[in-house]
């Protein structure tokens, strides 16, 4: 087999790391800091404790915890011991998190302690009746009674396997080994489980961190929640491959974002969109020192141009990159590059990355991938794999674009957020950047409503900029000279804030 630049496996990764970098800072997590030669070190400990307590290569283990150096380390030792790692979203309910654990057949399972006031061990406990294969709950506690095991319990153990069993659990990884299983709505609906393998997975973040120039010794503040592949992928692996230092995040707010990005000299810093916006609107920004910024990433369906130059222009980044990607690709399929303009940037999400073919739908315009990041399939279930991958290896993506003469993509939208004004598809994300050109118009979020004669017409969902309040008539006049009738929204309604996922992304259901 032919092994592509930038193929290679976790336990290599982080072997790699270690020699490469070993007394350079890599991970800072309040007053735990740790050097590559640490991490690696801690993540030896963490799988030899994972093998003592039965975890065996293709073995499923779960993580429900927020952004922290335990989670580095936890999820690290699993996967370099053989395991597939299965992260979850702290924001799931544990009837949530109940069912993909039991999709996943989930061996073990940490937790942590109590986070934003929700008991995560006291969950766990709730579930352990109806989880016949999962045989361990630990928690990155040190107290915790039966069944849950602390932290120092857990530990204990694996220092009685031989450091060999490791070794040989770890050279038994192999490019082409599932990694990970991130669940996901997809394409088709409910949560189904997403395999990637190392090879996928280091092969396209190789390339992403190549094109955001992520180097050693850089800064990453990693606000990205880590249940997502843009946390997990975009920043603890991209940091290993490159030598950059992890600075996770668990919450963050504007005046922690400043105060960590100048305290820690933050120098690439990704996030949503909507994460940018907020510190560019905060009236603390002047107060502080951001100049050791240089380079994001970001992306999403809609981003004004205005937001591309800010970035550069008042938080001083020299590299702002956008991309596009999913869950069921590794997470990245397109991204722009270096030199170019702002309106490219803001507009597009850039072009395929190596080794990726991107095309569009001539009838239905649905963006369809085909490449080496396409995942192998959902988690057991063969009908919603054929269903998302057909017989020629496009990944059908479920989101509208169009692609330019230089081959950039431009999202327009989800299939399922586009509706039928009139006998007329409308697409939100179109309409949307149209809105956020009207003075005082912070955010724009717009959804299909019913309407007896017209079926379905637009509403839209407005965040008003600081000290602004945009005239929701003026904004429908607006809106009328310069698209065509059947998109204009017909309400407006100005909003404190949207319904957000972890990553930021607007969730249009809980608007509907």
């Amino acid at each position: 087999m032919t092994v592509q630049h930038g193929e290679t496996t976790i336990p290599d990764l982080v072997a790699r790391a270690a020699a490469d970098f070993g007394d350079r800072e890599a991970v800072v997590d309040g007053a735990e800091r740790l050097t590559f030669g640490d991490l690696a070190s801690r993540v030896r400990q963490a799988g030899r404790a994972m093998i003592a307590w039965g975890v065996r290569p293709g073995d499923r283990v779960a993580l429900w915890a927020p952004n922290s150096a335990e989670w580095i380390v936890t999820a690290l030792g699993a996967v370099s011991a053989g395991a597939v790692l299965v992260p979850l979203n702290t924001r799931l309910k544990a009837a949530e998190v109940g069912s993909i654990l039991r999709k996943s057949k989930t061996k073990l399972v940490a937790v942590s302690g109590e986070f934003l006031g929700v008991d995560y061990v006291a969950q766990m406990e709730s579930l352990r009746a109806e989880l016949p294969d999962l045989e361990t709950m630990t928690a990155f506690t040190d107290g915790g009674l039966p069944p849950v095991v602390s932290r120092r319990q857990f530990r204990a153990p694996g220092m009685k396997v031989p450091a060999s069993a490791f070794d040989e659990a770890a050279a038994s990884v192999s490019t082409t080994s599932p990694g990970d299983l991130f669940f996901t709505s997809g394409t088709t609906g409910s949560p189904k489980g997403v395999l990637t393998t190392h090879g996928q997975t280091t092969r396209a973040f190789h390339q992403w961190s190549e094109i955001v120039g992520l180097r050693a010794g850089d800064r990453y503040l990693i606000a990205n929640p880590f249940s997502h592949t843009f946390g997990y992928k975009a920043g603890i692996l991209a940091c290993l491959m490159r030598g950059a230092t992890m600075v996770p995040l668990a919450t963050f707010d504007a005046e922690t974002l400043f105060e960590t990005i100048e305290r820690e000299r933050i120098t690439v810093f990704p996030a949503a969109p909507a994460v940018y916006q907020m510190m560019l609107a905060d009236p603390g920004l002047a107060k502080h020192d951001l100049s050791s910024l240089r380079a994001a990433a970001t992306g999403a369906a809609v981003i004004p141009v205005e937001l591309i130059h800010r970035m550069r222009d008042t938080l001083g980044l020299e590299t702002v990159v956008t991309a596009y990607g999913l869950t069921e690709a590794t997470g990245v399929v397109t991204m722009s590059r270096a030199g170019d303009d702002p309106e490219t940037v803001a507009r597009t999400s850039g072009r395929a990355i190596d080794g990726v073919e991107v095309r569009v739908a001539e009838d239905t315009k649905e963006i369809l991938v085909r490449g080496y990041n396409v995942m192998p399939g959902y988690f057991e279930d063969e009908d919603a794999t054929a269903e998302a991958v057909d017989a020629d290896g496009w990944l059908h993506t479920g989101d509208v674009g169009e692609l330019d003469a230089a081959g950039n993509l431009r999202i327009t939208d989800r299939i399922k957020d586009m509706f039928i004004c009139g006998g007329f598809n409308a697409y939100p994300a179109e309409i949307e950047q149209v809105l956020l050109t009207y003075p005082g118009v912070r955010e724009a979020a717009v959804i299909g409503v019913p309407d007896q004669r017209l079926g379905e017409v637009g509403k839209a969902f407005v965040i008003a900029a600081p000290g602004r309040e945009p005239d929701p008539e003026a904004l429908i006049e607006y809106a009328k000279e310069r698209l065509a009738n059947y998109k204009v929204p017909k309400h407006v309604e100005l909003v404190e804030a949207f319904p957000r996922s972890s990553l930021g992304k607007v969730l249009k259901r809980e608007l509907r």
